[in-house]
């Protein structure tokens, strides 16, 4: 199925540290933009959330605190991520 697109259209997919949107945590965040032209540009990036990730929660997605240890909060992503799907 080809989709006639005005402007770019962004698909999220999102890993968190649990269900709770009011404190759980973003740990990996991907996102695929498809294009009017039908090209993709995709984003993909490991979160620290600043909290630990329940290990029921890491046995679900595989991620575990010392895979994000090292990684920017999504504080430090946020613009990139918004310069990513601003026009979406």
């Amino acid at each position: 199925m080809k989709l006639e697109l005005k402007k770019p259209l962004a698909f999220l997919d999102l890993e968190t540290t649990g269900i709770n949107v009011s404190k759980d945590r973003i740990v990996e965040i991907a996102i695929i933009k498809l294009l009017p032209d039908q090209k993709k540009e995709y984003y993909e990036k490991r979160v620290n959330p600043g909290i630990p990730i329940p290990l029921v929660t890491s046995e679900i997605h595989g991620i575990y605190d010392f895979d994000v240890m090292n990684s920017p909060t999504f504080e430090e992503i946020a613009k990139e991520v918004n310069e990513f799907i601003k026009d979406c």
